[in-house]
C-alpha cells in the first residue's frame, strides 16, 4: 500500500510536469473557419489554444490565460489587429508576449507597419500547417 501511494503520487507528479510545459496559444481572428482552421492544424502539438473574435474580446482573454504566443489577424471590425498588437506590446505585464500578426496584406507598407507596433512575425493568409508550426516553435520556451 505504501509502494502504491509513492507511485500514485510521482503519476500526478508526471502529469503536472506535462500540463506546465503545454504552450498556452492565444488565437484572434473575426474568421469562424480561420480560428477553427488554427486549432485543428496545433490540435496534438501540446498547445493550449484560446481564441477570440476580436480585438477587444482577446485583450480580456490576454489577461484571464497570460497565453505564451498570441496570433492576431490584421483586419477586424472595431480594434484592429495593429491596435490590439500596440496594446499588447505597451502593457509591461505583456510586451515580452510573441505576437505573430497573420494578414492577407503582404505588401511591405503592411509588414514595416506590424513592426512598428511590435509584432515578432508576419504570417500572410492562406498559411500551411507547416508555417504554423513553424512559427509556433520559433517562439517555444
Amino acid at each position: 500500500m505504501n509502494t502504491e501511494s509513492v507511485s500514485m503520487a510521482g503519476e500526478a507528479m508526471d502529469g503536472e510536469t506535462e500540463k506546465a510545459r503545454q504552450m498556452t496559444i492565444l488565437f484572434v481572428d473575426d474568421s469562424a473557419t480561420i480560428r477553427r482552421s488554427a486549432e485543428t492544424m496545433l490540435k496534438g502539438q501540446n498547445c493550449h489554444i484560446v481564441t477570440a473574435e476580436n480585438g477587444f474580446e482577446a485583450l480580456s482573454k490576454i489577461t484571464r490565460h497570460r497565453p505564451d504566443l498570441i496570433f492576431v489577424d490584421i483586419m477586424m471590425p472595431r480594434l484592429d489587429g495593429y491596435q490590439t498588437t500596440a496594446i499588447i506590446k505597451n502593457n509591461t505585464e505583456f510586451r515580452d508576449t510573441p505576437v505573430i500578426m497573420l494578414t492577407s496584406k503582404d505588401g511591405l507598407f503592411d509588414k514595416a507597419r506590424g513592426r512598428v507596433v511590435g509584432s515578432d512575425l508576419y504570417l500572410t493568409k492562406p498559411f500551411t500547417r507547416e508555417e504554423l508550426l513553424s512559427a509556433v516553435e520559433s517562439h517555444a520556451a
